[in-house]
């Protein structure tokens, strides 16, 4: 190791080295101290190798808690915000020994006066700490699982969220990672057929002042203190246990057959905007790390909306993501990613660039090329949305997805057209750079916005609790409440209600493209019409397994439909649908009209109940019905086929063993039919 160059905190049989950049600075001291985090002495850390400052301490080893404090100019109107009085979290820590407590201390300027004032306090008592840990070395001799993405099935959950209510598990544990790896959530995921476990942020984050003084939460974690440093919140056994309980977490669920996937968020930080507290990055050196608000230094760009936004083109921040994301994978045995708000990586100049370095560095990394990667495909800045842009083996969450399927089940009509685009795998958006269907990432939910239980029960957002005046959380969610706002025990609104959640569910499933379910929606959590519970701590947000059992006939739908999904090749190809005649004589889709016949131009505006016929490789007709009657399907007559109910709420099929055939497709529903036919050709991609 050269100890010149790396960064953090590294120890060895005599002693610790610990080296930290800062381009800007003049002075910087190495501040230890005790497990009771009162300081035991302060060191310069007099070696400097370009901008990389470092100095090896002999007679310490792993578990030393220590911070920095870094010297030079207080320059706000230069983009410059060095204090010496403020103890400063090493971004390179692995584990922090103590998260911030809120006191004025914190901020590097005077509250009381102007964000120029520098304020002189002492933050020492209650700054972030770090902690050296030990070498950094994976135990795990599991291979990496590789799910192909045509197989993944993916479910997004939050780690408290998940087991936090789960009777079944012990006390000590519910809520923790090791609750999200014990035996009944990974049973309960594994009889569901989910093949990948995508978590919201797990780095540790700052606790918004705000929420704190409210008696909130920042419980999504999308306000990074660290992006090396599990969060300490998720610990049974506190900070010191957090990076084994971690690994623990992903060993057990590489061990029941599960991917981690980890939502990560290197587009701002926990620091806000120029007036929020100097905890880390702003203090060791803003100019460096944050973009600047152009012609007016003095302020952050900010395009994440969260007061701030990372310099990713900065070599060293750039450097900074990189070694971040090959730990999480080398040492913490993730499988892959989901960058939240991933345009702004892209930004060089402060626009969009999709040949960005940072791209390519990603491309030809020899450890990131090979794990998935999810981009979230936009930000809150000009040009920032990109959906589609991404290049191999990047994938993307597809929100025009999500919306058209909202819109076409809430009743919407004339989108028909674009809805079979969206379940055909989206190749308006993909197709170019020899793309494939599993660029696409479908969605119907995901933790931003409506639960699906909440889609069908809610027209309007109730985040009241928020305390943010309903200003939060977006107000365009296609969604409907089926007659009655709210819960209900209407018998025709929850049979409608249930109808509906079917639909979606099945449309998802029966998509070309990777499905994503939102953890939860199996057996029909509701967040109380909350559509932005980001500060919700609570059991608006946490998952009441009680409802397995009340809505056990809705959770026992989706297993078998996502094991559905995975019997029929059909619903899981590698190459999108062209119409194109294939080796058994049939093109690979055709889109059926109720009438018996192939669509025309005008049927995708006025025809909201259609057909996907998949004819290979295996032979599948998909019935769409969003009215609220019902609308028979004439069947093919021109093919000896015998078809069967493959999937579906209901149906009435004239003669199944002869020629053609009608099928009633219930109002609100999706129907599945099978052919049977020993002509098919199934040797078909």
């Amino acid at each position: 190791m050269d100890k010149t160059t790396v960064l953090g905190a590294y120890p060895d049989q005599n002693g610790v080295n610990f080296s930290i950049f800062s381009a800007n600075a003049d002075r910087i001291e190495l501040v230890l101290l005790d497990e009771s985090c009162s300081i035991e002495r302060t060191i310069d850390v007099n070696g400097r190798t370009g901008d990389v400052w470092h100095v090896y301490v002999p007679g310490i080893q792993a578990g030393q808690r220590y911070a920095y404090r870094v010297h030079g100019r207080w320059a706000p109107n230069e983009g410059h915000r060095f204090n010496g009085a403020k103890l400063l979290l090493d971004p390179y820590a692995r584990s922090i020994s103590r998260m911030p407590e809120w006191d004025e201390s914190l901020f590097g300027y005077d509250r009381n006066h102007a964000p120029h004032v520098l304020n002189p306090v002492d933050s020492a008592s209650c700054a972030p700490i770090g902690m050296v840990t030990g070498p950094a070395t994976l135990e795990s001799s599991n291979p990496r699982l590789d799910i192909p993405w045509t197989d993944t099935v993916i479910y997004e959950t939050h780690i408290k969220g998940l087991s936090n209510l789960n009777l079944e598990i012990a006390p000590s544990l519910r809520g923790t990672y090791l609750g999200a790896a014990s035996e009944p959530i990974l049973t309960h995921l594994k009889h569901l057929g989910i093949t990948t476990i995508e978590l919201l942020p797990v780095y540790a984050a700052v606790q918004d002042e705000r929420l704190v003084r409210n008696g909130l939460s920042q419980y999504w974690g999308y306000n990074p203190l660290s992006y090396f440093a599990p969060d300490p919140r998720f610990s049974a056994g506190g900070p010191a246990t957090a990076i084994d309980e971690f690994r623990a977490m992903v060993d057990a669920m590489h061990d029941h057959g599960f991917e981690v996937i980890l939502d990560v968020v290197y587009n701002h930080t926990g620091e806000g905007d120029h007036t929020g507290p100097t905890l880390s990055w702003r203090g060791i050196d803003s100019a460096s790390y944050y973009i600047e608000k152009p012609g007016q230094p003095s302020l952050l760009f900010d395009i994440t909306g969260c007061g701030n936004t990372l310099r990713a083109e900065h070599v060293y921040v750039r450097r900074l993501i990189m070694d971040s994301l090959r730990y999480w994978v080398e040492v913490m045995g993730v499988d892959g990613f989901r960058f939240d708000l991933a345009s702004t990586l892209l930004r060089e100049h402060n626009k969009f660039n999709p040949q960005s370095g940072w791209l390519h560095m990603m491309q030809q990394d020899p450890v990131l090329s090979k794990v998935k990667l999810i981009a979230e495909p936009w930000d809150l800045g000009y040009s920032g949305y990109q959906l589609g842009a991404y290049p191999p083996p990047w994938r993307e969450w597809n929100d025009k997805y999500r919306d058209v399927v909202r819109r076409y089940w809430s009743g919407e009509r004339g989108i028909s057209g674009g809805f079979a685009t969206r379940i055909a795998g989206s190749s308006d958006l993909f197709a170019s750079g020899h793309r494939r269907p599993s660029s696409s990432i479908n969605y119907v939910t995901s933790h931003d916005g409506f639960t699906l239980q909440d889609l069908v029960s809610y027209e309007r957002k109730q985040n009241q609790a928020n305390l943010e005046n309903g200003r939060d959380g977006t107000p365009a969610n296609y969604s409907q409440n089926c007659g009655e706002e709210g819960n209900s025990t209407n018998p025709a609104v929850l049979a409608q209600r249930d109808r509906l959640k079917r639909s979606l569910l099945t449309t998802l499933f029966v998509s070309q493209g990777v499905p994503m379910i939102l953890g939860g929606d199996e057996f029909g959590r509701s967040q109380q019409g909350n559509n932005n519970p980001y500060c919700q701590d609570n059991r608006i947000s946490w998952y009441d397994w009680n409802l397995i059992h009340s809505n056990g006939e809705h959770l026992e739908f989706v297993r078998e439909l996502i094991a559905f999904r995975k019997a029929h090749p059909s619903l899981r190809r590698n190459r999108f649908l062209t119409g194109e005649t294939q080796k058994n004589g049939l093109p690979d889709a055709i889109w059926w009209h109720p009438d018996g016949r192939v669509m025309e131009s005008n049927d995708w505006i006025y025809t909201p109940a259609f057909g996907m016929w998949l004819a290979a490789p295996d032979m599948l007709m998909i019935c769409f019905n969003p009215v609220d009657e019902i609308v028979p399907f004439i069947l093919s007559s021109e093919y000896e086929w015998s078809w069967g109910l493959g999937w579906g709420e209901s149906a009435v099929v004239a003669d199944k063993n002869a020629k053609g055939g009608v099928a009633n497709v219930a109002p609100q529903s999706v129907l599945i039919l099978r052919a049977q036919s020993s002509a098919l050709d199934r040797d078909v991609a």
